[in-house]
């Protein structure tokens, strides 16, 4: 099940492109530090920057590294603008929410969050990742949703990966 605000952003995505699953990649937690490195070189050495998603998890996903620098509120705006400038415009942006940057690290997607770290989005999403830490045979199910979402449009495979998040944050 869906929330009216999760189907308006699934009507976006494509039905026609695919979506490519791909076995963990173990070189992925050096490429994270280095793009970390890249951040905090500009944003400052005490910005949290997270290494979060698939990857993370050490498991199979779509080929990329997805990294959060989670900021307050009110420093959302200023460190939009210093991201703007090590990666160029946002390719998505939801103001006082997140937006998203992409970045490539020795051949390997890299996608930049910048993120409110008081949104209940961001909140859920820790929710659901400490769930997942907590609860490995749901860590398995989820992998294997992923794994079975190879081939599927990007509508259907984010449909089912939304519905499998919100199933497990009923659990929270």
């Amino acid at each position: 099940m869906l929330t009216a605000e999760q189907e308006k952003w699934i009507s976006h995505l494509s039905n026609d492109r695919k979506v490519k699953i791909v076995p963990f990649d173990p070189t992925s937690q050096e490429k994270f530090e280095r793009v970390k490195s890249v951040i905090q070189s500009k944003l400052g050495e005490g910005i949290r920057v997270e290494h979060r998603g698939a990857t993370s998890f050490g498991i199979s996903g779509q080929d990329e590294i997805d990294v959060y620098v989670p900021v307050a509120a009110e420093l959302f705006d200023s460190y939009l603008a210093l991201l703007t400038e090590l990666f160029g415009e946002p390719k998505s942006h939801y103001p006082l929410e997140r937006a998203r940057f992409v970045a490539s690290e020795a051949g390997k997607h890299v996608d930049i969050f910048l993120t409110n770290k008081e949104h209940a989005s961001w909140l859920s999403g820790i929710k659901f990742e400490n769930y997942l830490r907590e609860h490995p045979e749901i860590l398995k199910e989820y992998t294997g949703m992923k794994e079975t979402g190879d081939g599927l449009s990007v509508r259907e495979y984010y449909r089912r990966k939304i519905e499998f998040i919100n199933e497990v944050l009923s659990r929270v």
